[in-house]
C-alpha cells in the first residue's frame, strides 16, 4: 500500500460536531491505490454499528460537502465515513485529477470492503451516498456489489452521458463527439510530449456577469470562504483535460434496472443535474 501523508488537524469547510468522533483512516481498493477517508462515529457509540460511505461532489474533496454528509449521519447513529476518491485529494495513485468510470465505481466498493472488516460495523447494514457525479458513480457500484443495502444519490450526474453527449444532451451527435476526441487526443499528445497532464481548470474565476445560475452556484461555494478548500479540484485547477475520454466511451448505469436494494434518488425542482430522462425503477 502506497503511504499517504495526512493532515491531522481539522481542515474542513465546516465545523466539528461535539456528538462525534472523528479519526482518519486508509484503505485500498482492487487496483492497489490507497484511499484516505474521514472516520465520524456517535460519540460514546458501542457494538456493530450501521455504516455509509460518502463521496463527492465530481471534483471536490472530502474535506466539503461528503464531510459534512458523513459527519451528518454519524449524529443520526451511523459510522460513516468519507474519502477521496482515487487521484484526487489525500488519496494516492498516480497521475493525479484524473477520473475514471471503472476504478472510482470501485473506490465505493473498497470503502464496503473497509467497513465490512472493521469490528464496530455490522457488514449487513452497509449503505452509499453519492453526491453530483459521484451519485451515478454509487449507483453502478450498487448494481455490482450486492454488499450495498442501500444507495443514496444527491443531485445525480451520470458523468459517462455528460461528458458524451454534454449538458441537457446539446451535443449528442457523431459529429460533436468527434471533434470532441480529436481534441482530447491531440491534447493528449501535448501532455506525453511535456511529461505532465495539463488541467482543464476549476470552477470559473472571476465570475462572467452573464453566468447561468448553476456556475454561479458552483462560484458561490467552490470559490469563497463557504467552501473553498485548498486540495479540492473544483476550487482550484481542476481535472486534467483528458479524463473525459474513457467517459465517452464507457457509459455507467447499464445494469441499474437490477439493482435489488433500497436506492433514493435526490433532485431540486430546478436542479442543473435534474436532466429529463426516464430513469429504469430498481426492483
Amino acid at each position: 500500500m502506497e503511504k499517504l501523508n495526512l493532515v491531522k488537524e481539522w481542515d474542513k469547510v465546516f465545523p466539528k460536531s461535539e456528538k462525534v468522533e472523528h479519526e482518519k483512516a486508509t484503505f485500498h481498493n482492487r487496483y492497489g491505490i490507497t484511499l484516505a477517508c474521514d472516520v465520524y462515529k456517535p460519540k460514546g457509540a458501542c457494538g456493530k454499528l450501521p455504516a455509509v460511505a460518502v463521496s463527492g461532489p465530481f471534483g471536490a474533496v472530502k474535506e466539503q460537502s461528503s464531510g459534512l454528509y458523513a459527519q451528518e449521519m454519524a449524529q443520526r447513529g451511523f459510522l460513516a465515513i468519507a474519502f477521496d476518491p482515487s487521484f484526487t485529494g489525500e488519496s494516492g495513485g498516480l497521475p493525479r485529477y484524473v477520473a475514471s468510470p471503472d476504478i472510482n465505481t470501485e473506490d465505493f466498493s473498497a470503502a464496503v470492503d473497509y467497513l465490512s472488516c472493521r469490528e464496530d460495523v455490522d457488514p449487513d447494514k452497509i449503505a452509499i451516498i453519492g453526491i453530483c457525479g459521484w451519485g451515478g458513480m454509487a449507483i453502478n457500484a450498487a448494481a455490482m456489489d450486492t454488499r450495498i443495502k442501500a444507495t443514496v444519490a444527491s443531485t445525480m450526474y451520470d458523468m459517462t452521458r455528460v461528458n458524451a453527449k454534454g449538458y441537457f444532451d446539446s451535443a449528442d451527435s457523431e459529429e460533436a463527439r468527434f471533434e470532441t476526441k480529436k481534441a482530447l487526443n491531440a491534447q493528449r499528445t501535448v501532455d506525453y510530449k511535456n511529461g505532465n497532464y495539463e488541467l482543464g481548470g476549476g470552477v470559473v474565476d472571476p465570475l462572467p456577469d452573464d453566468a447561468p445560475f448553476f456556475v454561479k452556484d458552483y462560484y458561490d461555494y467552490y470559490k469563497t470562504k463557504r467552501g473553498y478548500h485548498p486540495r479540492s479540484l473544483n476550487s482550484n485547477g481542476g481535472w486534467n483535460k483528458t479524463s473525459s475520454l474513457s467517459f465517452m466511451n464507457m457509459p455507467i448505469l447499464t445494469y441499474s434496472n437490477e439493482i435489488r436494494s433500497a436506492v433514493l434518488l435526490i433532485h431540486g425542482e430546478k436542479a442543473h443535474s435534474c436532466i429529463s430522462r426516464k430513469m429504469p425503477t430498481p426492483q
